[in-house]
């Protein structure tokens, strides 16, 4: 069922969680064991879930003698190529108790550009997904150019939401909620609820760029969040410490309602907003 509400992503027949860099790499990787405990809560009441997780640079930089994240394309590239290894392995390590397999997917924008490989690519989750193989799903960094890249996960999240169909998104950030201003400003409200075509111009959402392993930040799920929720799907924003209650349906973090009447998404071709294509 769509997730209407918080309450419904227990109930969701599809999930799609995002996780960022900060909250798997470096001195947090230990976190990934509490972040999989809570999909495999889920996985288990028969819950399809799909995992979009960022960190396959941070999670390379160390074995390449990297004290922070590379400006050059090669070097980010090397460093996905290694990164990228290791955080499926952990993530697979961490799954193996609960007896679920994962399945790597590495899409680029040009992907879900092209006609056939968005069907490929929708395809090949709809039948891991059938198989209840849990899908971790990541930019393609090591192929990946500046001029073809998604820019965030969070957006990458989205499309893949979109793309089979999801009835929820949940975007794990470092933050409980979205607040009206950055929190640490004074006059910061929490938003807790977004209905669709609430207009949030007057709202000061941040910076871009968030800490030295990666890119993102709370204008950017703020984005994501939006095409996600103009598709049809309901986008619950919280911390990824609180990953267990956002599955289980409480009412934390920031909800954005689904589109009560959204327009059914093309079999093919690329996602198409007001703005231009997305995804490239």
């Amino acid at each position: 069922m769509s997730a209407h509400t918080r309450s419904d992503i227990p109930a969701a027949r599809r999930v799609v969680v995002k996780v960022g860099s900060s909250s798997i790499s470096g001195d947090n990787a230990s976190r990934i064991e509490s972040l999989v405990e809570a999909l495999a809560t889920a996985h288990g009441r028969g819950t399809e879930v799909v995992l979009v997780s960022s960190g396959a640079i941070a999670t390379g930089m160390p074995f390449l003698s990297l004290d922070e994240r590379p400006s050059d394309l090669a070097t980010q590239q090397a460093a996905a190529a290694v990164g990228q290894n290791v955080l499926v392995y952990r993530y697979q390590q961490a799954l193996r108790s609960f007896h679920i397999v994962a399945g790597q997917v590495l899409l680029t924008a040009g992907d879900l550009e092209n006609p056939t490989h968005r069907s490929n690519a929708r395809r090949a989750m709809e039948r891991l997904l059938g198989l209840r193989i849990l899908p971790i799903v990541n930019e393609n960094d090591t192929v990946a150019t500046h001029e073809i890249r998604f820019g965030d996960n969070d957006r990458l999240a989205a499309l893949v939401a979109t793309l089979i169909g999801a009835d929820a998104l949940v975007l794990l950030s470092d933050i409980e909620c979205l607040y009206t201003r950055p929190p640490d400003e004074p006059g910061a409200v929490p938003i807790p609820h977004v209905a669709y075509g609430d207009d949030l111009h007057g709202f000061e959402f941040g910076s871009v760029v968030v800490n030295s392993v990666g890119t993102g930040g709370a204008a950017t799920k703020v984005s994501a969040a939006r095409l996600a929720a103009a598709a049809g799907t309901g986008v619950l924003v919280t911390s990824a410490d609180l990953v267990h209650h956002a599955l289980a349906g409480s009412e934390i973090g920031t909800w954005f309602a689904p589109n009560p009447e959204p327009s059914a998404p093309p079999a093919t071709g690329p996602v198409r907003t007001a703005a231009g294509t997305l995804g490239g």
